[in-house]
């Protein structure tokens, strides 16, 4: 009875959902002492795991749910074993049940998912596997959430009928240290228990693949009808509708432009700039995302780097942002097109061919044949503290990290995202832009971040759920913003710059909500670490996302930390150099090919937080000591909470070195930064006796502080 009803299961699940099993042979490899953890998808997640496990199972099942009619069915199919999870007792019964070499499944989210994503991960399945010293096999499902038998109705488009994917991964034993406490261990085993199922999402994830395969793929998942982008215009784009007009815009870029080549963009955080961005890839141009705050000279500059030769632009973006002077001198060494001249000489025959050939868009794209590693797009690092370089992200980079991300945070469908960042920045890029793009979330696009009074009007119009930011420009904000403005944030990222207590402090007091900082680089595409709201600790920049390795290399002086070195499938291709226009350099570090050296001074405690000490090039030697410029920036911020400040280490005759404090505070007083050193137990070292006040600390066009100009000033003051 129970093996004709597997097959009959079997063959009914194959042919409604086309079932694939992937790993199975990992299944062999456990023994049979095994835990078998899956993500919980699903109503059809046990009966897909019954029907495909070639042995008959247990279940740990709620004791409520056993009892019910459902659990009454199951038996003809499975063991289970009821757990209540408010009796202790009951998780040492299922221990000692495994402990007789059983195999059982447990769904460690305890539920199933309400929002797409990893919920929260108990202790309990974690402690049972460390007890038990059962192998521990993750299993992905995938597909099953997009079944009527989820629990995302109204969150994500469901069909009766999508394919279901079951990958089941290498087993793994969780090692937990047996000299902790009861406590400790219990929590070192959910930790290790959730890091394995948030590193399992990514490991079974596509990236593998090209931005525009994957935007097909979002399509055919959240229905071509379903609205994507909008902006000032307040002309809201389907996928079908973006889809259209790229291809038709890219359609007429190609005219200009040869198929793999650096196409320079420069327009602002508008949808047009998606389109544009879109319709490159579309032809297999490569879009090089130009920084229009530079000026001429950085915008000439990284055209001879990228050795570009057409610059697509907007004749109504350069008036409005006075650009005029900057763009006809970079006419004199590119090609500018207007895309207003452009869209002008697109036919109603070449728009009513884009969308007879709809149908075959996919199949017209493969044509390009395009791989996961070729490049995607070209940034240019913003020259703060040197010259900047032109940094080369492929598919692969730029999808790996939108994986890692959502591996830990619970993006949906229904989140409206508002961005504000510049598209030439890699958090305002992938971010912003691409990750909401094939995840199916609402973009809002607003063209300056710094707007303080108008982007928080902008978020309670349109009701934004997340948004994205650096700290100078959420610290504006929270200057202008009405207390209800923020109402219906789930989530503010904080990035590019680091997250003062003082911005911290005014949103959680003023908004109610919490900013997760986060850290990266643009060579990383750029995420490297982020805050959840599963795992945050003030202070840091969080945790590693999955896949990514570390070093720390010793740095002479610095005791509680190291450099940060990292390799992982987000790291860059490589850089494009002035010294070498158009030539690709790979990345590469003391560590060996393929690491990237981060430069920052980082320290990580037990649980795997990260905190930035500051860079190497931040560090300043004074009578022999190493102080931490950054540091003594935020005991100026800590004085002076409202003020800008910068500081930097001028040449002294006496101590090698000297520091200078850029303060936008007009009384700023060595006395009161003594005073609060004293208070924090930091050294009188590290308090500067130079200041410089000014009306405004020089910034960046992506809010980061620019150094180069602030040491200009000090070198001058």
């Amino acid at each position: 009875m129970y093996a004709l009803l597997r097959i009959f299961l079997r063959a009914l699940l194959r042919l409604c959902y086309r079932v694939q099993v992937d790993g199975m042979e990992h299944y062999q490899q456990a023994g049979v002492r095994v835990l078998i953890v899956a993500n919980h998808t699903s109503f059809l997640d046990a009966v897909l795991l019954a029907a495909f496990f070639p042995d008959r199972l247990t279940f740990a099942i709620d004791t409520h749910h056993a009892q019910r009619w459902y659990g009454h069915v199951a038996r003809l199919m499975v063991d289970l074993f009821p757990l209540n999870p408010m009796n202790p007792l009951s998780t040492k019964s299922l221990i000692k049940y495994v402990k007789e070499d059983r195999r059982a499944v447990i769904f460690p989210e305890g539920r199933i998912t309400v929002t797409g994503a990893l919920m929260k991960i108990y202790q309990g399945p974690g402690l049972i596997a460390d007890k038990s010293a059962a192998m521990v096999l993750p299993v992905r499902i995938e597909g099953a959430q997009y079944t009527p038998f989820s629990r995302l109705k109204g969150r994500v488009r469901l069909r009766w009928f999508p394919q279901i994917t079951l990958t089941v991964l290498p087993p793994r034993r969780l090692m937990v240290d047996a000299s902790l406490s009861a406590r400790e261990r219990r929590a070192r085993a959910g930790q290790i228990l959730s890091d394995m199922m948030t590193d399992m999402m990514f490991v079974t994830s596509n990236y593998r693949s090209t931005l525009v395969t994957k935007l097909f793929d979002a399509q055919r998942t959240h229905g071509g009808r379903h609205v994507i982008i909008e902006d000032v215009q307040r002309q809201p784009l389907t996928y079908d509708t973006l889809i259209l007009r790229a291809r038709v815009l890219g359609r007429a870029m190609c005219q200009a432009t040869r198929p793999k080549e650096y196409v320079g963009v420069l327009l602002p955080s508008m949808a047009t700039t998606v389109v544009t961005f879109l319709g490159l890839h579309f032809y297999g141009r490569i879009p090089a995302m130009l920084n229009f705050t530079v000026g001429a000279q950085g915008m000439c500059s990284a055209c001879a780097t990228a050795q570009i030769r057409v610059v697509y632009t907007s004749r109504r973006f350069v008036q409005n942002a006075k650009l005029d002077k900057s763009v006809a001198a970079l006419a004199q060494q590119v090609q500018v097109i207007y895309l207003e001249d452009l869209a002008a000489a697109i036919s109603a025959f070449d728009k009513l061919r884009a969308w007879v050939s709809a149908p075959l868009a996919r199949w017209i794209y493969r044509r390009q044949k395009l791989a996961a590693d070729d490049p995607a797009v070209v940034l240019f690092t913003s020259g703060s503290e040197g010259t900047p370089k032109g940094v080369v992200l492929s598919h692969a980079n730029l999808l790996a990290n939108l994986h890692q991300l959502a591996a830990r945070v619970d993006f949906n469908a229904q989140d409206v995202i508002l961005n504000a960042l510049p598209l030439f920045h890699s958090f305002g890029l992938t971010a912003g832009t691409i990750l909401p793009l094939l995840y199916g979330m609402k973009t809002f696009f607003y063209p300056s971040p710094l707007h303080y009074r108008i982007v928080p009007e902008i978020a309670y119009d349109i009701n934004a759920t997340i948004m994205f930011g650096t700290n100078t420009f959420l610290a504006g904000y929270a200057r202008f913003a009405h207390p209800y403005d923020f109402n219906s944030l789930r989530y503010v990222f904080a990035g590019a710059e680091k997250l003062k207590d003082e911005t911290r402090r005014t949103w959680e007091e003023k908004f109610g909500v919490r900013i997760f900082e986060c850290y990266g680089a643009t060579e990383t595409s750029p995420g490297l670490t982020t805050n959840t709201a599963m795992a945050s600790k003030a202070g840091s920049v969080g945790r590693l996302l999955p896949a990514i390795e570390y070093r720390l290399e010793d740095v002479p002086g610095v005791v509680d930390g190291g450099r940060l070195h990292v390799r992982g499938p987000n790291v860059m291709r490589g850089y494009l150099l002035h010294a070498q226009p158009g030539v690709l350099v790979p990345p590469k570090s003391s560590c060996g090919d393929g690491w990237y050296d981060t430069g920052d001074i980082v320290g990580i405690d037990a649980e795997g937080f990260i905190t930035i000490r500051g860079r190497a090039k931040r560090f300043a030697k004074i009578a022999g000591e190493m102080v931490s410029l950054t540091a003594v920036e935020s005991l100026a911020s800590k004085v002076w909470p409202a003020a800008q400040h910068a500081v930097v280490a001028v040449p002294d005759a006496q101590k090698g070195e000297q520091l200078v404090l850029i303060t936008s505070q007009a009384d700023a007083a060595r006395g009161a930064l003594l005073e609060q050193a004293k208070q924090d137990g930091i050294g009188e070292l590290n308090v500067p006796k130079k200041f410089l006040v000014v009306k405004q600390v020089p910034l960046l066009g992506t809010g980061k502080t620019d150094y180069a100009a602030a040491q200009t000033l000090a070198a001058g003051g």
